[in-house]
């Protein structure tokens, strides 16, 4: 999908190290976490979710330059007759960069990939704290349905 100048595709390898440094600028991201681009555990973890039909990067460029990124993953459910939903994470645009409608470009091809599947639910988590994320998530329909919880190991 195009925006503009910004174009949204699945990432390659390549972008890794640029998905690794955007994801650097999340003031939210979890301390203690390595973040050098270079690493090898980034280049082992993408290619795990490349070679999984269920999972896929994406990356928002603009003058071959990645500007945002997400991650979608297909869940088949056993309940409800065995629905699909779409899970998207780690929504990532670049601060310089915000506010241009690049984070609706990925979201739109999230969800129109959702469609394509046959998906019931595309779903997403928010850290409470980002209040201008919850507000553009739900410009575009989503609602805060749910509690979510999580145990870091």
């Amino acid at each position: 999908m195009t925006t503009g100048t910004v174009f949204v595709r699945e990432a390659t390898s390549a972008d890794v190290p640029q998905i690794v440094t955007l994801s650097t600028e999340d003031e939210l991201r979890i301390e203690g976490v390595e973040v050098d681009p270079s690493h090898d555990d980034y280049q082992r973890a993408f290619a795990a979710i490349d070679a999984d039909a269920n999972n896929a990067i994406f990356v928002a460029v603009e003058n071959e330059k990645v500007v945002g990124t997400f991650q979608r993953t297909f869940i088949q459910h056993l309940t409800r007759r065995g629905y699909v939903a779409c899970q998207v994470e780690s929504v990532v645009v670049a601060k310089a960069q915000r506010g241009r409608g690049i984070g609706e470009a990925m979201m739109r091809v999230a969800i129109d990939e959702a469609k394509a599947r046959g998906c019931k639910r595309v779903q997403l988590t928010s850290q409470k704290v980002r209040e201008r994320a919850h507000v553009f998530y739900a410009r575009l329909g989503f609602v805060a349905s749910h509690e979510g919880m999580k145990l870091w190991l």
